[in-house]
């Protein structure tokens, strides 16, 4: 196991990562703030959560509301 840990390029990771992290704060953060979004907010935290880099992205395209 400590081998597979020492292969991981870090340099490339660890930016990846804070991408990430990024990512699901400002969308957690633009759902709280939101007073209606394309299907229930309840449904909007589980998937950006749980679809890690995707899941902020699919909600900025289809979750937010136009109005």
């Amino acid at each position: 196991m400590q081998e597979i840990i020492d292969s991981i390029n870090w340099a490339i990771v660890t930016p990846l990562l804070i991408i990430q992290g990024v990512l699901v704060i400002v969308a957690l953060l633009d759902l709280a703030k939101a007073e209606s979004t394309n299907g229930p907010k309840w449904m909007w935290v589980l998937i950006i959560v749980l679809a890690n880099t995707v899941g902020p992205i699919i909600y900025f395209i289809i979750g937010r509301s136009r109005d």
